[in-house]
């Protein structure tokens, strides 16, 4: 029998610490990357130990190591890592699998680094505050950029958000991003989840930068870079 001449579409295998990006990176691939089909992994266990104790623990550690290992033998094309509090951990957990692992907040990283050097880094939640500002300083080093960092956590709002009350988590983040646009160049905000204030925020003097859509833009133009087949979003 001849081989089928028609190649499968890549496969994206998303590992996530909770459900709060699951539906909108999916939408996201559906409109940015429509021939790429998509996996899911969720242990909503990993970000709960990962608050309980400040940071990445060696136990998430390993089982991040473990689902990208499966997502890995399940065919995955590339891993996308959802969150950025463990996003340090995902540079490890990259190191034991054979496929390409693409952060979700990466490309946000790059993009912050080349519009200007005076960078806001707007967390709602220590853990990831602390990762994402290492990955921009870092980020800027490789880019040759000398930068200057601002740090702004708004705390509690990313409990009102699991809790369900979007408006009020919303309320919360533009407060803070709105008190610091006129003191920096751009502003990085570290959560994938705060894509929610987007609808709400308006004109604004500097850039605003979530990482979802930013995310899946670079893993669907890496995918091309390596002449994977993907079709154009819409």
């Amino acid at each position: 029998m001849p081989p089928d001449p028609t190649p499968r579409p890549p496969v994206v295998h998303v590992v996530h610490t909770s459900f709060v990006s699951h539906q909108d990176l999916t939408a996201l691939f559906r409109e940015l990357a429509p021939g790429v089909t998509v996996r899911h992994t969720v242990d909503d266990s990993l970000l709960p130990e990962v608050l309980a104790h400040g940071g990445v623990t060696p136990r998430v550690r390993s089982r991040l190591c473990e689902y990208y290992k499966a997502a890995e033998l399940a065919g995955a094309d590339v891993i996308f890592n959802q969150c950025s509090s463990v996003g340090e951990a995902a540079d490890l957990a990259a190191q034991v699998v054979g496929v390409p692992v693409i952060k979700v907040d990466q490309r946000m990283a790059e993009v912050a680094c080349a519009t200007g050097r005076r960078i806001g880094v707007v967390a709602t939640l220590e853990t990831t505050l602390g990762p994402t500002c290492r990955l921009v300083e870092a980020t800027a080093r490789r880019l040759g950029r000398e930068i200057e960092l601002t740090r702004v956590l708004v705390a509690g709002a990313f409990d009102v958000l699991v809790a369900g009350d979007r408006p009020r988590h919303n309320r919360m983040v533009l407060e803070a991003i709105r008190g610091l646009v006129d003191r920096v160049d751009v502003v990085v905000c570290a959560q994938g989840s705060m894509v929610a204030i987007l609808p709400e925020l308006g004109p604004t003097r500097v850039p605003v930068l979530t990482s979802p859509r930013l995310g899946v833009q670079s893993v669907a133009d890496f995918l091309r870079s390596r002449g994977t087949p993907v079709q154009e979003g819409a």
